[in-house]
């Protein structure tokens, strides 16, 4: 062994709290010699299944199974967290050598015909529930993978595997690179009239830092409405922006994206096939828990017309209130204008209310205590894989420690877009694991020693995402496989989508909406004023919305062997089929930039928001009939939903939870689609 092979800190458990990786000693040389130590014990594990003389049991088939690989995965989910948070150069080099040999090692695991063959001699007979879930949920993945498929079959089955992993690495980087290209350089900080004194610093850093000192740079985020939209007074300056985020990753450049999506398109619809179903979004969605692929679209088509009549009706209004015909990136402008004439609320004069110390530690972090009792402890001696990463240790009501929450939340050239949450440790009981999450968010940096305010949308997503973090933070599962979100994809934006409910619950908002300057706290009839502005622009936010998701379908309901010679003809064919072919309201995501359906796991699963809303509303209103904010309620929630992960059927724990299934009226009250 290597002196540096020694060295390697993932070659062991990490001895810091709750496992948390040890990245003050992790270097960039320590992937590679790990991945391929990964590789080859979980071979070697592997092999030591299926050559078991003994009969097949739960012992030494299933939990031998779950207890393999653990090298594997503890540089996995540093690596993979890395080249979404801080992707350097030598990462994103690692990540396009890695991605494809990691797809073999899984099909190496899934296509195993002993393993599969011992699988199929396994009874769950006396097997406690979890146990015999655990069994048919392997059972399910093998089918899934291939793993009954003819060799020849499985043969095209890898070769497929591997060119889409290659092709999703090349998506997710490609768009990091031309998203960061695309951003809008302004020479003068009067086209940029009505952006706040903090913004306008924070443009003029981000120039800086990019090499243009003097001008002032406006970075993109990853959905198609930029922030910026809302407060610019210069029509030019707000077509450009706007211009330069749809435009990403279809431009015909060395990082057009295109036709790497249509070249995934294609092969998942080759992949379905082979394993027997017509389409990959029937492939997608056949183990989640919509019903079927036809009450997906069932559900969407009741939805879209009326949010395009709702949208078309709020273009009316915005014309009017522009005095000349609306642009697309003229909408977002004065639809600020109506909110703050009709309605009183100015979002832009309420970003000094919402500073983000204040937002995390007396909004985020006092629901949470509130709801469920938990304190939260920043642990500065606790290092995180960037400097400015924070850590927190998480205290249970009764003081015992349940785990460890790390932010990281401003934006940067080396970090993706978009905003989510990670595990870097799974809560088991099997293997004696507390949770360790991450949430990332992507907020613009202000200068040095000046506050971090945020927009409301920001507010939003630092409750969403903290849902997720609390959704693996309460994990009280036996086995890894079923912790915290590993759940069905249209189930695990539920519990997030949720957390936003706290965000102007009166005893949340009165403790941390305060003004950064003088801690003068929102007045509760601006607040009232807020929450009466909400239904304000839902037809735009639905149709949008519908759009990228529809989008997502009709990129995944291919037929097999079908080629698209010009995705961005394909993608407005497809908006107009749909009938949310609006020019006014553009999806939320554009083929160019779609990194959840191309790069994020979400392939004909961007539907999982509308259909986990439905569930979401539902328990809103149980929330509120039911007292609210109390403890009692927040450990129902807990204790029936957020600790069960997929220990079983997640609808079974909604219907443990709410007594019922969910009903579809609270969210067409919600969205103004009754």
């Amino acid at each position: 062994m290597t002196s540096d092979t020694a060295a390697n800190p993932f070659l062991s458990e990490s001895t810091l709290p709750y496992g948390l990786p040890d990245f003050a000693s992790i270097g960039d040389e320590h992937f590679r010699p790990a991945f391929e130590a990964g590789f080859a014990a979980h071979l070697a594990e592997i092999a030591a299944i299926g050559a078991n003389f003994e009969p097949a049991t739960f012992e030494n088939t299933v939990l031998a199974l779950e207890r393999s690989g653990r090298l594997l995965y503890r540089v996995s989910v540093v690596f993979y967290n890395n080249t979404s948070s801080y992707a350097t150069e030598s990462m994103q080099a690692l990540e396009t050598e890695i991605s494809p040999k990691l797809a073999a090692h899984e099909d190496n695991i899934h296509l195993d015909a002993a393993l599969y063959e011992r699988f199929g001699q396994l009874s769950t007979d006396g097997l406690d529930d979890e146990s015999a879930r655990l069994v048919e949920e392997y059972r399910k993945a093998f089918r899934r993978a291939g793993a009954a498929l003819e060799a020849s079959a499985q043969l095209r089955l890898r070769e497929i595997n591997a060119e889409l992993s290659t092709l999703s690495t090349r998506f997710s980087q490609d768009l990091l690179k031309d998203t960061n290209d695309s951003a809008l350089l302004v020479e003068r900080a009067e086209e940029l009239d009505g952006l706040p004194a903090d913004d306008l610093a924070g443009a003029a850093e981000a120039a800086k830092a990019a090499g243009h000192e003097g001008k002032y740079l406006l970075t993109l985020i990853l959905p198609t409405n930029q922030p910026a939209l809302k407060m610019l007074t210069n029509r030019s300056t707000r077509q450009r922006l706007f211009e330069c985020s749809i435009h990403r990753g279809s431009r015909g450049n060395a990082t057009d994206v295109t036709a790497t999506a249509a070249r995934m398109a294609q092969l998942r619809a080759e992949r379905a096939a082979l394993l027997g179903f017509e389409t990959h979004a029937a492939f997608a969605t056949d183990d989640q828990t919509a019903p079927s692929l036809t009450a997906i679209h069932d559900l969407l088509a009741r939805l879209a017309p009326a949010a395009v009549r709702n949208a078309r009706a709020e273009a009316t209004i915005l014309a009017e209130t522009a005095g000349h015909d609306l642009e697309p990136w003229a909408w977002a402008f004065y639809s600020e204008q109506v909110r703050r004439d009709k309605y009183s609320v100015d979002l832009a004069a309420l970003r000094p209310y919402f500073e983000l110390e204040r937002v995390l530690h007396d909004g985020v972090f006092h629901a949470a205590k509130r709801l469920y009792g938990l304190d939260f402890r920043e642990r500065k001696d606790l290092p995180g894989y960037h400097p400015e990463v924070r850590v927190w240790e998480v205290f249970d009501a009764n003081g015992t420690g349940l785990g460890l929450f790390l932010g990281d939340y401003y934006t940067r050239d080396t970090k993706n877009g978009g905003a989510w949450m990670n595990p870097l440790v799974e809560q088991s009981r099997l293997l004696g694991t507390s949770p360790v999450v991450v949430n990332n968010l992507n907020i613009s940096k202000p200068p040095a020693g000046e506050p971090t305010l945020l927009s409301y949308d920001e507010v939003v997503t630092c409750f969403h995402e903290f849902g997720h973090a609390l959704h693996g933070l309460f994990s009280n599962v036996n086995y890894p496989r079923f912790s915290g979100t590993s759940v069905p994809r249209d189930f695990v934006e539920y519990p997030s989508q949720v957390n936003e409910m706290w965000i102007l619950w009166p005893e949340i908002v009165a403790n941390y909406a305060r003004h950064y300057q003088s801690g003068e706290p929102l007045a509760p009839e601006q607040i009232a004023k807020l929450e009466a502005a909400q239904l304000w622009g839902e037809g735009f936010a639905t149709t949008e919305y519908l759009g990228a998701t529809l989008l997502d379908l009709a990129w995944h309901e291919l037929a097999p062997g079908t080629e698209v010679s010009d995705p961005l003809a394909f993608e407005a064919d497809a908006l107009a089929k749909a009938g949310v072919n609006m020019e006014l309201v553009p999806p939320r995501y554009r083929t160019g930039y779609f990194k959840h359906i191309f790069a994020g796991g979400y392939s004909a699963g961007y539907y999982a928001y509308i259909w986990s809303e439905t569930l979401d509303a539902d328990t809103v209103e149980w929330f509120k009939s039911d007292g609210g904010l109390t403890r009692d309620n927040g450990d129902r929630f807990r204790s029936t939903v957020l600790s069960r992960g997929n220990s079983r059927d997640p609808l079974a724990s909604f219907r443990d939870f709410r007594g019922r299934d969910a009903e579809l009226e609270p969210l067409l009250k919600r969205r103004g689609l009754e």
